[in-house]
């Protein structure tokens, strides 16, 4: 079986939502420093080109936290894969995700971060998946919602391939 790649949105759409929600980030945490969180692997394509377009003093830390494996659908088991190297008791912390789709991940990720006590606690994604939603999360900052799609390019894979696309694409399975 074979795939092609279908373009959803492009290069310029993508770098243009991403400069707008950066501006409301900025403004939203002006006069603080966030702390962001980039979800690997997908995520840390968007959280460079959103730090990069950040007004406010930005630090950073990245976590790995996997339910899909090598398949389009979500296996819905949580695990956490690397955690995070510094502390976030007291700090104003921004998870930074490529996609949230069944909702299951981010809820469970969401959960473990409030328990390390930080100031404050928000979510933004690249990509938002509301009808797919099993699990209800709040997303603070959303750059497009999607239809119920296989997504890649820009951080999104399937099967480790396709991350570098600069671009959002919808996977065709031949």
């Amino acid at each position: 079986m074979s795939e092609t790649i279908r373009v959803l949105l492009s290069e310029e759409e993508v770098d243009q939502r991403i400069s707008e929600v950066a501006a409301k980030v900025s403004k939203d945490y002006e006069g603080r420093q966030v702390h962001l969180i980039s979800v690997l692997k997908g995520g840390v394509f968007f959280t460079c080109e959103l730090a990069k377009r950040l007004t406010i003093p930005v630090s950073m830390d990245f976590m790995y936290v996997s339910s899909y494996g090598m398949s389009t659908k979500s296996s819905g088991v949580v695990k956490i894969v690397k955690d995070l190297d510094e502390e976030i008791e007291g700090r104003d912390v921004l998870v930074v995700e490529d996609i949230i789709d069944s909702g299951r991940t981010l809820n469970y990720l969401l959960e473990y971060l409030q328990n390390k006590n930080p100031k404050s606690l928000r979510l933004c994604t690249l990509l938002d998946k509301p009808e797919r939603r099993a699990v209800e999360v709040h997303v603070d900052y959303t750059c497009f919602q999607i239809p119920d799609e296989f997504i890649v390019g820009y951080g999104l894979d399937y099967a480790q391939k396709y991350r570098n696309l600069p671009y959002i694409g919808v996977v065709e399975l031949n």
